[in-house]
């Protein structure tokens, strides 16, 4: 379960989601780098293709909006071939019980409003 927190500034509400997410993320990627260097690499080089396509597209003017709703389509679909092969509790949403959920939503509630009262506070 995350945990929130307070930033060092005490002016933002911090969800540990690197430590949860994004680190178990890139260690299942490294592994099965590993294991298949060139099916991985294959993968990571026709999503980045399509990354950077998508990127093109949403900063063009010119470009129509089809065009846009296409690239994005092709660069969800490497991402799924890329997280197919990765093990499903890394690539999979969180899951809270409604317990878990609940403590969540208590512990982002009670930091924001420390926040917004020590802002009020302050003169």
């Amino acid at each position: 379960m995350m945990r929130p927190g307070l930033n060092a500034a005490g002016d933002r509400v911090r969800l540990p989601a690197y430590e949860a997410h994004v680190m178990p993320l890139l260690d299942a990627l490294a592994v099965a780098y590993t294991e298949e260097p060139e099916h991985v690499g294959q993968l990571l080089t026709a999503h980045a293709v399509r990354v950077l396509a998508l990127d093109v597209a949403q900063v063009s003017e010119s470009m129509p909006e089809y065009e846009r709703s296409i690239r994005a389509a092709e660069a969800d679909d490497t991402r799924e071939a890329l997280l197919m092969g990765l093990p499903a509790d890394v690539s999979a949403d969180p899951q809270l019980t409604a317990d878990d959920a609940i403590t969540t939503a208590t512990r982002l509630t009670r930091l924001a409003a420390r926040i917004r009262h020590t802002r009020k506070a302050t003169p």
